[in-house]
């Protein structure tokens, strides 16, 4: 195939991007985050799936790390596979939530549905690394990454226009194939996308500790800064809503305020070339402990105006923290980025699931503001632990 030219390619490429934003927002802020902005329609709408909604989230974070596995070991070889399994496993959970009452359906639906952004995530990476100007990569991959924005607002709009379970999640499914074939289609033919895999051997570079010993900060601090953000991610409208901080009728407004500062993690790829992955990484990890010390303040006081203000600069910390590390497996593993970005954000997913089930279970014996005050912490442990990693 031959090569295309600069101005081609970086047209080609940037339209990739955006179509990989699509997916991200359907697999991300739709199908595996939805759970926990609809969580007060469930309250209302099918009060017997509450008493599971921890366990629900933890499956979803399980399901999620379980498929970065098998993709570190397949994107970097064949990325479109990826992208299948990415949308197909993303609409059957959101069909499978919008069908079901029963607590057992319910969590398998929601594994079924966070298996997406595992293979989602790791497949576009060397996508987008092949059809993008290098140059112009740490771009596209926060253009890329800051679906996850975009589907929180697209869900937050939803479910305040159609806030019925059944036909929201219905939509949600739709959303998803669609946008897996927005991506799959144009590069279909295409077959220079492989070519960040590592040699014959395997997409992961050794088993040796010094090959793995650039993802250990990073990596420590994804799990620890997954466990912070799991509240919110999981409980924070159900918290927020119960305080009184905002009526119930209004929590997708609060998903809202998420997605548009969550855009800001379009402009990651700027900071960490301005200041490198760790005090990027610190940056965006603190964000996250500064929401929330919001949220905590804003279900004390009972001000909405802290419960959206927290929600916004939440969103723009996590989208920011999840594109450093993307750049930072770039860096560790330039030859096999799909297979390094699996592996951090398989930590994130681990955090994040022992977050929820914890919180949940932490939920009957401490207060909200407790509970915030302890995510917080934990997300500000996850940026002095990425302020440490190697230079």
């Amino acid at each position: 195939m031959t090569a295309p030219s600069a101005p081609a390619r970086h047209s080609t490429g940037m339209g990739t991007a955006v179509a990989g934003m699509l997916l991200i927002a359907a697999t991300y802020g739709m199908a595996r985050f939805g759970v926990g902005l609809f969580a007060p329609y469930l309250a209302v709408q099918r009060p017997d799936l509450v008493g599971v909604l921890g366990w629900a989230a933890g499956a979803q974070f399980t399901s999620y790390s379980l498929a970065a596995v098998v993709a570190a070991r397949l994107v970097d070889r064949s990325p479109r596979t990826g992208l299948v399994l990415a949308g197909a496993t993303a609409t059957a959970g959101c069909v499978g939530v919008a069908v079901t009452s029963d607590p057992v359906v319910f969590v398998v639906a929601v594994f079924v549905g966070g298996m997406g952004g595992g293979f989602a995530s790791p497949a576009l990476v060397p996508i987008i690394d092949a059809v993008v100007a290098p140059e112009a990569t740490p771009t596209a991959q926060s253009v890329a990454n800051t679906g996850t924005a975009v589907g929180v607002i697209a869900a937050g709009l939803l479910a305040s226009a159609v806030p019925s379970i059944g036909p929201a999640w219905l939509l949600m499914a739709v959303m998803c194939a669609t946008a897996a074939a927005a991506v799959w289609h144009p590069v279909r033919t295409r077959t220079d996308l492989a070519t960040a895999q590592a040699p014959s051997s395997g997409p992961l570079p050794s088993s040796s500790p010094r090959a793995w010993r650039p993802l250990l900060a990073p990596g420590a601090a994804a799990l620890l800064a997954g466990a912070g953000s799991s509240l919110i991610w999981t409980f924070g409208p159900l918290l927020l809503t119960g305080s009184g901080a905002v009526a119930a009728e209004r929590a997708g407004w609060l998903w809202i305020a998420l997605g548009l500062g969550g855009l800001l993690g379009t402009l990651t790829g700027t900071l960490v070339q301005h200041t490198g992955r760790r005090v990027g990484g610190c940056t965006c990890a603190g964000a996250l402990a500064l929401a929330g010390a919001g949220v905590a303040l804003g279900v004390a006081t009972g001000g909405s105006w802290l419960a959206y203000t927290g929600m916004a600069v939440f969103g723009a910390g996590y989208m920011g923290l999840t594109t450093v590390l993307i750049l930072w497996a770039r860096h560790a593993w330039p030859h096999s980025a799909g297979a390094g970005t699996s592996v951090l954000f398989i930590a994130l997913a681990t955090g994040q699931a022992l977050g929820s089930v914890g919180f949940g279970a932490a939920q009957e014996l401490l207060p909200p503001v407790l509970l915030a005050t302890v995510a917080a912490s934990l997300c500000a442990a996850g940026g002095l632990t990425a302020l440490l990693g190697e230079r």
